[in-house]
């Protein structure tokens, strides 16, 4: 008896001291810190704000938007606590009553969905910190031990309503929606938490339970009658009626599907430049983590604030869809039955040649994803083996295969490529030794098989997938060679738009191409050569330095810039001429000279500023490096190559009183927490006097007369069309925006071959007259109509009323003089 008594007492005494030594001592494992507490690890998505502050889309690795308890609504609350943990609020993580059960189906029967065991705390803890599970019974019941550990943590750190919101946010509810907000907008059609309804939100708390199990896309029935039992579960905890059930579970499920992707939404193309400027900050010093790494916008949660006008984006879109619809019908009408890369021109100076053009077509073939494959099975198995017995880095890329090819075939080839810079004296004894092995024989037989293989199979029609104009989706199924397909898609022309308010600096669109998902390459912030619309730069400089008059008459003769002129530089003489090949021999004033983009006014006026410096300068000045504009008078003709985003930012300047403010769009970064990362500084910087730029905006106003019906208020602009109608570009101005527009082919050789298909005025001026006037008629966005360009206060000092500039002696000059046609540097008039 008295043995056993003391066996008792040492049981109650060792019991709990036990617990309180196994408790102690799995306070020093791995157990998250304090901080790890304080800022559980999430992969967290960063959204992209609108101007006014609605989601333009997100970055993200998992699709996760954290929100707090006030956002879930009621439903949700009711739904998860009356489902998983009836005792939510009367238990500080753990829940004593339940032990047996965890005991039994848990610990003992390796039950971990059972359910009954586990409070949402604890669940939450299993989340974050203990997500694996072990098959063995002793590592299992340790595991749950720290579980409980850290929800004790839990509940002393965080809130109950803090809890579950945690728990909501970090759940993954399957099919690209991790998190409860990704999951309310995936499943229901966009919908906000708060805004789900008492049978939705028991839906997706039935998830929680087993998503894969409870996945409604794939098991909609099991999916139903699992919502039913969490509906039965509110009821038994009062939080709806019997009635209400009654009614709610007949219910289907109303799922309405709609999986986020990284180009969801308005602007991809602006997000995926947003992406890249967003990580050149954050790599920066003065905007990295408090413990000196860098943030990640995919991972970390942080919010960018930008200035697209999401209405305005949206006209953009539109429109732009609009008319590159209309122009492509007229571009596959225009080529019918011919051929753009075997087309030849013998009139033109500057089109690519057609060896030039097949061999883009032979890389465009290689890049594709058929090609890859291909060439994965047969080729790169024998690429292995070779670089396996060479001692040096040999990548074996296409061209270095074919470059041994036809060495061996005919000799020479390496040493030419040598000579030509191409690759280096110890690259091209690589070559030789790669083809003095045993193994080059089989190299040579694959790649012939290779090309067999391809050139059989990208001549055979297969059903696929291709872009088009036809429908809302932009795509549809067809059945076409692989060849017919890559040339098809080179043939669709692109287009790159960005807007910009003159007076704040703020870009309001960004249009970067046709169609994101099929055309990912932005053209916006690709260079192409301007054309006419570098004119106005040199006309401004003209009138700003020298105080000329837009009524001065220029007649069209040959200007030659020569050796010794001015501060040229030149070598040889220099002397433009018009499209036509050659002049009038007509005075035009410098209104009528910018409006029909007559080149010898442009060279009058360049020779007259003797050195090409005083345009560099103001441009610079208007926000477009120097170095990037060549010390050439031929600028003065458009031969300079620019982004749309340079150009447009330049052109910011005549619309704010000669004062350049250089374009932004990304205000703001804040990290999770809403502490501002990075915060933008407007940079401004006078470039015209106002008197100047006010006589400017008067000529571009005069430019841009005709076809822009529709657009109401001040409005002015000017077109470009570069070589062969290589590029169509229209840079319009009103008050409250500055639009630049390009449109053209990805290669050089996809464009019109006409002037009145190719020009500015066709390619790029209806899109702004589209998008402006659909803008401006839509009272959402508030376009200020009766805005008027500012008018210094003074005089002038510049003479813009040519009657009175020639005493009312010269009648002609009110009438304009008959178009010209396009020069060769794409000079095109306005029609």
């Amino acid at each position: 008896m008295r043995i056993a008594l003391i066996a008792f007492w040492a049981l109650v005494l060792l019991v709990p001291v036990g617990i309180f030594v196994l408790f102690f001592s799995l306070s020093f494992t791995d157990l998250p810190s304090v901080t790890e507490l304080e800022n559980p690890k999430n992969n967290e998505a960063s959204p992209v704000l609108a101007s006014d502050g609605t989601v333009l889309g997100r970055f993200f690795v998992e699709n996760r938007v954290m929100v707090n308890f006030d956002d879930l609504g009621p439903h949700l609350e009711a739904a998860l606590v009356s489902t998983e943990d009836e005792r939510y609020y009367r238990h500080s993580g753990i829940d004593w009553q339940s032990l047996p059960r965890v005991a039994i189906k848990t610990a003992l029967l390796g039950q971990e969905s059972a359910g009954g065991g586990s409070t949402i705390t604890q669940q939450l803890a299993k989340l974050l910190f203990t997500e694996q599970v072990s098959a063995n019974l002793f590592e299992r019941g340790f595991q749950k031990l720290k579980e409980w550990i850290i929800a004790v943590r839990l509940e002393r750190k965080y809130t109950k309503e803090e809890i579950i919101a945690m728990y909501l946010n970090r759940y993954d509810f399957i099919n690209g929606a991790q998190g409860i907000r990704a999951a309310a907008e995936n499943y229901f059609d966009g919908k906000r938490p708060n805004d789900l309804t008492v049978e939705e939100s028991a839906m997706l708390v039935g998830m929680l339970k087993n998503a894969s199990l409870y996945n409604p896309l794939r098991f909609p029935e099991r999916t139903e009658q699992r919502r039913n039992q969490v509906l039965q579960q509110m009821v038994r905890n009062h939080r709806i009626t019997q009635t209400e059930y009654d009614s709610l579970a007949q219910l289907p499920l109303g799922v309405k599907f709609t999986r986020q992707r990284h180009d969801d939404g308005l602007a991809p193309y602006f997000r995926m430049i947003l992406a890249e400027e967003a990580k050149r900050i954050l790599q920066q010093d003065t905007y990295r983590k408090p413990d000196g790494q860098a943030y990640d916008l995919y991972r970390d949660g942080l919010t960018f604030y930008t200035t697209i006008d999401p209405r305005m984006q949206q006209h953009a879109e539109e429109q732009a869809r609009l008319h590159m619809k209309q122009l492509q019908d007229q571009f596959f009408t225009h080529w019918d039955g011919m051929d753009p890369w075997t087309y030849t021109n013998p009139n033109s100076e500057t089109e690519v040649r057609v060896e030039r053009r097949l061999e883009s077509l032979r890389n465009a073939i290689r890049q594709s994803d058929r090609y890859q494959a291909y060439r994965r099975d047969i080729l790169v198995p024998v690429i292995r083996r070779i670089i396996e017995k060479v001692d040096f880095r040999f990548s074996l890329n296409d061209r270095e295969i074919q470059r041994m090819i036809e060495e061996q075939e005919r000799g020479g080839v390496i040493t030419d490529a040598v000579n030509r810079n191409l690759i280096s004296e110890d690259f091209a004894a690589q070559h030789r030794e790669v083809m003095d092995l045993p193994e080059f024989a089989e190299l040579r037989a694959a790649w012939t098989k290779l090309q067999e293989t391809v050139e059989t199979e990208f001549n055979k029609e297969t059903e696929m997938r291709v872009f088009t104009y036809d429908n809302e989706a932009m795509e549809t199924d067809t059945t076409m060679t692989p060849l017919d397909s890559i040339r098809y898609h080179k043939m669709i022309l692109q287009i790159g738009s960005m807007s910009v308010e003159p007076h704040t600096g703020f870009v309001r669109t960004w249009v970067g191409g046709s169609n994101f998902k099929w055309f990912q390459y932005d053209h916006v912030t690709s260079k192409r050569q301007v054309g006419s619309t570098f004119k106005p730069f040199i006309y401004a400089a003209s009138i700003d330095l020298r105080g000329i008059t837009p009524c001065l008459r220029v007649i069209d003769q040959p200007v030659t810039i020569g050796p010794g002129d001015g501060n040229f530089g030149l070598n040889d003489p220099w002397t433009p001429r018009n499209s036509s090949g050659s002049y009038s021999y007509e005075d035009y004033t410098l209104y009528q000279g910018l409006k029909n983009s007559v080149n010898t006014i442009s060279a009058y006026l360049m020779k007259e500023l003797a050195s090409t410096e005083p345009v560099r300068n103001m441009v610079a000045n208007m926000g477009i490096p120097k170095s990037q504009i060549p010390a050439a008078p031929s600028i003065a003709l458009g031969s300079v190559d620019l982004t749309v985003q340079q150009l447009t930012g330049a052109y910011t300047t005549f619309g704010n009183n000669g004062v350049f403010i250089r374009p932004v769009y990304l205000t703001k970064i804040e990290d999770r927490t809403g502490r501002v990362i990075y915060e933008y500084l407007p940079e401004e910087s006078p470039a015209i006097s106002p008197q100047a730029n006010y006589v400017m905006v008067n000529m571009l106003g005069r430019a841009s007369v005709g076809n822009l019906r529709g657009v109401e208020g001040p409005v002015g602009g000017k077109t470009g069309t570069t070589n062969d109608q290589t590029d169509g570009w229209f840079m319009g101005l009103t008050p409250e925006l500055i639009v630049g527009t390009w449109v053209g082919g990805d290669e050089r050789w996809i464009r019109f071959r006409s002037l009145g298909l190719g020009a500015g005025s066709n390619m790029a001026k209806p899109f702004f007259r589209r998008f402006v006037s659909t803008a401006q008629a839509d009272e959402s966005i508030g376009w200020d109509t009766q805005a008027d360009w500012v008018r210094p206060s003074g005089e002038l000092g510049i003479e813009m009323n040519c009657d009175a500039y020639y005493g009312g002696s010269n009648d002609s000059l009110a009438v304009d003089r008959p178009l010209l046609n396009d020069d060769p540097f794409g000079n095109s008039p306005d029609f």
